[in-house]
């Protein structure tokens, strides 16, 4: 099975590339549902409940429209059309994997990113499996270290870090990437800061947060 395209790593320059964006100030927070008692979304409002409306480092976010292609709600259209060259083919992947939906979030400061994405799939295999396979794929792209037993993060979860990004990319700083298969959900974070140990904290306390919101599965 080809991995398809990360739609993290993609979304994730286009965020940094982005001029003229404007910040959401003080969000609406949306009713939270309670991890131990919530059922498993059934569309993308209800997916969208679960992630998170502030970052620990306390970024302001940026809305949605304001990046190209606008961030949000996502189906499997949208995230195979992150391959350009050949989109057709990465939906039929993301049918493999049993991809039904996701949202993604920024969060943006003069030269900090952070960034959020929440997937859900059919069943624990496929989330896992996504999760390695953008993992696996961005390390390609992005010429980052993988560590699969990080510190301070979660068993299930792939640690990637880029101290000296590639000009290419249009990263700022140092990068830090996290992304954990927990039951039939993926969850991305990247993180850039001018310190990699900034970065990393960021990822770290936004994985640990993000994951709390999950429901049982």
């Amino acid at each position: 099975m080809t991995p398809p395209l990360g739609s993290g790593a993609a979304v994730l320059l286009l965020a940094l590339a982005c001029t003229g964006c404007t910040s959401v100030a003080e969000p609406a927070e949306p009713a939270v549902r309670s991890a131990a008692t919530a059922a498993l979304p059934t569309d993308a409002g209800e997916l969208e409940e679960l992630l998170l409306d502030e970052v620990p480092s306390g970024l302001p976010r940026v809305a949605d429209d304001e990046l190209d292609p606008p961030a949000g709600e996502k189906s499997a259209d949208d995230v195979a059309a992150y391959a350009e060259d050949d989109a057709a083919h990465q939906e039929e992947v993301l049918g493999q994997y049993g991809y039904l939906r996701g949202w993604e979030r920024f969060w943006r400061g003069d030269d900090a990113l952070t960034t959020v994405f929440l997937d859900q799939f059919d069943d624990p295999g496929g989330a896992a499996t996504y999760a390695e396979d953008l993992a696996r794929n961005d390390a390609e792209h992005y010429g980052g270290q993988l560590d699969r037993s990080p510190a301070g993060l979660p068993a299930d979860c792939v640690l990637m870090t880029v101290e000296q990004p590639d000009p290419a990319h249009g990263m700022a700083g140092p990068a830090v990437f996290s992304w954990c298969g927990r039951g039939v959900f993926t969850v991305s974070v990247a993180a850039v800061r001018p310190g990699m140990e900034d970065a990393r904290a960021e990822v770290a306390a936004v994985v640990a947060e993000q994951l709390e919101r999950l429901p049982p599965t």
